[in-house]
């Protein structure tokens, strides 16, 4: 049975477009006793519709049902049919379940396939006679049938493929599935991978950019299966629209891109196993590693003995021979694409932003406003009107917060007393933590000032003149200290001499006043 949008068809090729049912059948590979069957009932209705319209008010409602089985879907009158064992029909009717699965499966709906016994069913609901076991046996002599592979042969410069595939491995002692993005050339099987937390917009670019660094180019075309990042949906039965990241990467370095038939991945064959072949041959001694970069860097050393191998079948040469024979086919290498997923986020009263469940701080004179933020796979950058205000790691924990104690420096200037429990103080450096338990706990105010010189200069010249006031004397510690040894001030007192010269320079202060009242001579070196 045809759909509706197949019947609408045939009526506008023959009625607006004048074609002949011979034409109509070929073009849309509906059967000629199909097509004109149709054509004959919406000529019969028609017909019958410009008899009622002579006596339309009379013929009101007969109209309304005549246009609304015009306007129908196709349909077939079982009641009076007799039952029928595996004829024409019945295996026409096969046809087409088979067909509409198909469909299904090229839109990715492979949940939604029907099953022999499906069809079975639905046959037997049309009205047909008909056995299951007969069912399964057509199905399984028509379609069930070994797939013939066409051996590729790809030229110098041209196909990359490229997947995702996951990799269990032990960091820092927890267990934890990362994802492996891996592409390898067609022409040599040269391998690139690289460990990711997942699989997001902004690890998909950013591996295609260090690939392609890596490489010294670009080839002409790269594959991919019908991933999210790469597919944003499916238009008709084998079309598929590329996402708008996909697009403009491929723009920028001028590489086109192919997606293959859902299922098929013997479609790009060579990073298929690749990804099984990588992961096992880098990973299956050593899967213990203290940290993501660790097990990055494993995998590079093993994908650099891995290429430098020399294959038979590839003529006794290795992955790096043949990639090297490709460097003059492939396309030159572009700067590096900024690879970030860019997201605008209102600051919080907290002076925070929310990106993937985690937040991030911004200086707090931001709150209430609207920033942009650059998510990278390792960084993330924040901007307001396009000028760069924070930049943070990463973090891949859940509900986690990445505060940097200096975007407060105003508001604690005020509150003093909110420092020890805020999680900015605990994020501190362990030495910096250190220095504020040992000489600033009762002294918050004082340890404010400390950070700012912390960010006027930097850390480790602070850490650097602590250890010279504490060879001295421990009590001698103090930010005015710190300041006058990190910008050398010939004067580093302790806090007792540092008042008494206070107390000294404003007699002397108020000595200098009197005598420019009344004339008098110069005391102490002040002038008259």
């Amino acid at each position: 049975m045809i759909r509706l949008d197949q019947k609408a068809e045939i009526l506008m090729k023959y009625f607006r477009e004048n074609k002949s049912q011979r034409a109509i059948s070929r073009e849309l590979g509906i059967s000629r006793t199909t097509v004109q069957k149709y054509i004959k009932e919406f000529e019969s209705k028609n017909k019958a519709l410009r008899e009622l319209k002579k006596d339309e008010d009379h013929n009101k409602a007969e109209i309304l049902l005549l246009i609304e089985e015009m306007a129908s879907k196709p349909k077939y009158d079982t009641s009076k049919r007799a039952k029928i064992k595996l004829t024409d029909d019945v295996l026409k009717e096969i046809d087409e379940l088979v067909s509409e699965n198909e469909k299904n499966r090229l839109m990715g709906r492979t949940k939604q396939l029907m099953k022999k016994i499906d069809i079975h069913e639905e046959l037997v609901e049309r009205g047909y006679d008909i056995g299951y076991t007969t069912v399964c046996n057509y199905i399984k002599e028509t379609y069930e049938k070994k797939e013939a592979y066409i051996r590729q042969e790809y030229d110098l410069g041209e196909t990359l493929e490229f997947d995702w595939g996951e990799v269990k491995l032990t960091i820092d002692g927890r267990e934890t599935t990362l994802n492996m993005g891996l592409f390898t050339t067609a022409k040599g099987s040269y391998h690139y991978a690289k460990l990711y937390q997942n699989q997001k917009m902004e690890n998909f670019l950013d591996i295609h950019v260090k690939a392609f660094n890596q490489i010294g180019g670009v080839h002409r075309e790269v594959v991919y299966d019908n991933m999210k990042q790469a597919v944003k949906r499916f238009v008709g039965r084998n079309e598929k629209e590329a996402t708008e990241d996909l697009i403009k990467i491929s723009l920028y370095y001028g590489f086109r891109y192919r997606f293959c038939n859902i299922a098929s991945g013997n479609e790009k064959g060579h990073v298929e196993r690749g990804v099984e072949f990588v992961r096992r041959k880098a990973f299956s001694s050593k899967s213990d590693f203290n940290s993501i970069e660790e097990a990055n860097k494993h995998l590079e050393e093993k994908l650099l003995k891995l290429n430098s191998k020399k294959r038979n079948w590839l003529e006794n040469k290795s992955p790096i021979d043949i990639l090297n024979e490709e460097m003059d086919y492939l396309l030159p290498l572009k700067p590096s694409y900024d690879t970030s997923r860019r997201v605008e986020a209102r600051v919080n009263k907290y002076s925070v932003i929310n990106i993937d469940q985690n937040k991030y701080s911004v200086p707090d004179y931001l709150v209430g406003k609207f920033v942009m933020a650059k998510i990278y796979p390792d960084i993330i950058e924040i901007y307001y009107k396009d000028k760069l205000i924070a930049t943070h790691k990463r973090s891949y924990l859940a509900h986690h917060w990445t505060i940097d104690i200096n975007h407060f420096i105003h508001t604690l200037k005020k509150k003093p007393g909110a420092l020890h429990s805020s999680v900015g103080r605990h994020q501190l450096s362990p030495k910096l933590q250190e220095i504020y338990h040992k000489y600033y706990i009762n002294n918050p105010k004082d340890f404010i000032v400390l950070l700012e010189l912390i960010k006027e200069k930097d850390l480790e010249s602070v850490l650097k003149a602590v250890k010279e006031l504490e060879k001295i004397k421990i009590e001698m510690v103090n930010t005015d200290n710190i300041r006058n040894i990190v910008f050398k001030s010939p004067t580093v007192l302790n806090p007792l001499e540092a008042r008494d010269l206070s107390i000294q320079k404003a007699s002397l202060e108020q000595i200098s006043i009197l005598n420019d009242m009344f004339n008098l001579k110069s005391v102490g070196g002040y002038k008259n």
